[in-house]
C-alpha cells in the first residue's frame, strides 16, 4: 500500500512538473525574446534563447512610446474596479444573504441565469447604453461595466450564509445598525474571500482586451491590453517591442501572484469549504 501510495505521489509530481513548463514556456520566452536585439536574425528557434542580450528595449518603450500611459490606464481602471467590486458585491451579497426580504431566492435565480448568457452577447446593448450616457471613451465608461459580476456576488452571498448568526445579531442589539453590521461584523470576517475577489477582479480587469477595445476611442484612454497589438507593423513582424511590452504588462501580476499566492489559495479553498 505504501508502495502504490509512492507511486502515485511521483506521478502526480512528474504531472505537475509538465504542467508547469507548460504553463511558464511562454512567460519565458517572451523574456527571452524582449531581451534580444531589435533587427536579429533567427535561423531556428534556439536562436531566441542565444546572446547577446540587451535591456534597452525596455528603457526604449518606457521613453518612446504610450506604455507608461497605458499602464497608468490599466492600474488605475483595475484598481477602481476591484474596490467598487468589493463594495457593492458586499452589500448587495450581504443583503441577499443575511437580510431576508421578499423576492430574494427569485433575485438568485435572476443571477444564476445571468451567469448562462455570455458576456459577448451583452456587448451591443451595453455598448448603446454606455454611448446613450455619453461615456464612451472615458473611464466611467471602463469601469462602471466592469462592476457587477454574477460570479463574485455567488461567491461571496454563499461565504456570508455561513458567518455565525449570533455575533451578527448581538451587534444589532446594542444598537448596531446595518452599516455597523456590515463595515464591522462582516467584513473583517470575510477577509480571505475579500481577498480572492480582490485578486480575481483586479487580473480580470487588468486582462480586459473586448470591452475596452470598444470603448476607448483614443490613443490616451488605451489599456495595456489594447494598445500593445498596435507594436505589430503591417508589412513585417518584429517580435522583440510587442514582447517587451508585453512582459511590462505581465510583471505586475507575475509579482502579484507571488506576493499574494497563500491568499489566492486560502481564498478559494475557504470559499470552497464554505460552498
Amino acid at each position: 500500500m505504501k508502495t502504490k501510495k509512492t507511486a502515485g505521489r511521483i506521478a502526480l509530481d512528474i504531472l505537475s512538473i509538465f504542467f508547469a513548463v507548460v504553463f511558464l514556456a511562454p512567460v519565458i520566452w517572451a523574456l527571452f525574446v524582449s531581451l534580444q536585439h531589435e533587427g536579429k536574425q533567427i535561423s531556428s528557434i534556439v536562436s531566441w534563447f542565444t546572446p547577446p542580450y540587451t535591456i534597452s528595449n525596455y528603457f526604449d518603450i518606457i521613453k518612446n512610446s504610450s506604455v507608461p500611459l497605458w499602464f497608468i490606464n490599466s492600474l488605475f481602471i483595475a484598481v477602481i474596479v476591484t474596490v467598487a467590486t468589493v463594495l457593492v458585491t458586499g452589500m448587495a451579497a450581504y443583503a441577499l444573504a443575511l437580510i431576508p426580504f421578499k423576492g430574494s431566492q427569485l433575485f438568485m435565480i435572476y443571477v444564476l441565469i445571468g451567469m448562462m448568457v455570455p458576456g459577448e452577447a451583452t456587448i451591443v446593448p451595453l455598448f448603446i447604453t454606455v454611448k446613450d450616457l455619453k461615456l464612451i471613451d472615458s473611464y466611467a465608461g471602463m469601469v462602471l461595466p466592469s462592476i457587477a459580476g454574477s460570479m463574485n456576488l455567488i461567491i461571496m452571498t454563499t461565504f456570508f450564509k455561513g458567518l455565525p448568526r449570533e455575533l451578527i445579531e448581538a451587534t444589532e442589539i446594542d444598537g448596531g445598525g446595518k452599516l455597523t453590521v456590515f463595515f464591522k461584523i462582516v467584513m473583517p470576517l470575510s477577509k480571505s474571500i475579500i481577498a480572492t475577489i480582490c485578486i480575481f477582479s483586479f487580473v480580470g480587469s487588468w486582462n480586459n482586451y473586448l470591452w475596452p477595445l470598444l470603448c476607448a476611442m483614443s490613443n490616451e484612454m488605451f489599456t495595456l491590453p489594447v494598445g500593445i497589438p498596435t507594436f505589430t507593423s503591417t508589412y513585417t513582424v518584429d517580435y522583440v517591442k510587442p514582447m517587451t511590452a508585453s512582459m511590462v504588462a505581465s510583471l505586475p501580476m507575475i509579482i502579484l501572484y507571488i506576493i499574494f499566492e497563500r491568499q489566492i489559495v486560502a481564498g478559494i479553498t475557504q470559499g470552497a469549504v464554505k460552498g
